[in-house]
């Protein structure tokens, strides 16, 4: 059974909760990706809500967060992302996000960069159709590059 998920636009009274899953340790380490300050945080979300090519979406159950996603421009790539809370991980929160998410932004080719060791995401993004495009050493992680091109 598909979890059921509201995405909604991102609004400021959901980044104290947002700020608190991107903070826990573990979810950094799974997402290879290293944690923001409350500062540097909210100077991040200033700059998205700025850019008029990102797309963020809040991550609903009933009635409370349990994530994001989105999607952005970066050197003429598409590129999309998402940050479920650990307490929620399993439940199939970001594959319901994610397939909901492709028809909201329907920019194709979609690209999307996963940690080797991030065994959850992969299989999230394989299920909604990404498929492996390259993998890349980047500092000490291995980063896959997995593409979504209809």
């Amino acid at each position: 059974m598909m979890a059921q998920v509201a995405l909604r636009e991102t609004i400021d009274a959901d980044l104290g909760t947002l700020f608190e899953f991107q903070a826990d340790p573990e979810a950094s380490a799974m997402a290879a990706f290293p944690s923001r300050d409350l500062p540097a945080f909210l100077e991040r979300e200033a700059k998205t809500k700025a850019d008029p090519s990102a797309i963020k979406r809040t991550i609903v159950v009933g009635g409370g967060i349990v994530g994001w996603i989105g999607s952005w421009e970066v050197e003429g790539e598409r590129d999309v992302g998402f940050w479920i809370g650990r307490d929620h991980w399993g439940n199939g929160y970001a594959t319901a996000a994610l397939r909901a998410f492709l028809d909201i932004d329907l920019h194709r080719p979609l690209h999307a960069h996963v940690a080797d060791h991030n065994v959850g995401s992969r299989r999230v993004l394989e299920k909604c159709g990404f498929v492996l495009d390259h993998s890349a050493q980047e500092e000490d992680v291995l980063e896959h590059v997995l593409v979504l091109t209809d």
